[in-house]
């Protein structure tokens, strides 16, 4: 199998530099290119169609997270991980709902860094330790429900449940005992009913609404 290709998107040369040093340091990973503001980002993202964009949210010519965005509406968009050294709370549902795949710290270990790129890859949603506390800790049970989320059956409740869990479908049909392609169609419906776009906003939503930690 070929490496994770990796675009490393940071205004400064030495966090480019040691971020491409944590990628380039795993066999299964590889470096594709870097940028250092948001224009070259899409450039070099058109150019060499990495699979996974690690982007920094505060980019000197636009907000990353504008440019995850953008880079979510390519042809063979790459899945996209926002980095930063900011406080969470102006950044996390902001980057999630803006398209982003997940959200990881710069002073996070190496190990994670490449663990979150890995399961960036397989299309699962990333969040650092902190950070998954921290959408916890903000979000679960501050609201009441909107009345779409009860229409959900027990099955997508379920699925949703896996999802907020960070599993990949493949993992999820294994769980459950239930076929791939029946995983898809089943995460496709609760996306649709959640009203939201990504597995990302689907996570944040449910956490806000206490809807995660439902399986016995």
């Amino acid at each position: 199998m070929r490496p994770v290709r990796v675009l490393v998107v940071d205004d400064e040369p030495l966090i480019r530099t040691g971020l491409s040093l944590v990628v380039d340091a795993a066999p299964d990973l590889c470096v594709a290119g870097v940028a250092g503001t948001g224009a070259q980002a899409l450039t070099e993202t058109r150019r060499l169609r990495p699979d996974v964009v690690l982007l920094d949210i505060r980019l000197p010519d636009r907000d990353g997270i504008e440019v995850a965005g953008d880079l979510r509406l390519l042809a063979d968009a790459p899945r996209v991980v926002m980095v930063t050294t900011f406080g969470l709370d102006d950044h996390i549902e902001r980057a999630l709902h803006g398209g982003a795949d997940g959200f990881l710290l710069k002073d996070a270990p190496a190990e994670t860094v490449q663990q979150a790129v890995r399961a960036a890859a397989r299309g699962q949603v990333v969040l650092s330790p902190e950070v998954a506390r921290h959408v916890v800790d903000r979000y679960t049970g501050r609201a009441a429900a909107p009345a779409v989320l009860t229409d959900l059956t027990e099955r997508e409740r379920e699925i949703l449940d896996l999802v907020a869990d960070g599993r990949s479908n493949a993992e999820i049909a294994a769980a459950l005992f239930i076929s791939l392609a029946t995983v898809k169609t089943h995460v496709t419906r609760v996306l649709a009913k959640l009203g939201v776009r990504s597995r990302a906003q689907a996570i944040v939503l449910a956490h806000r609404h206490g809807l995660t930690g439902r399986r016995s």
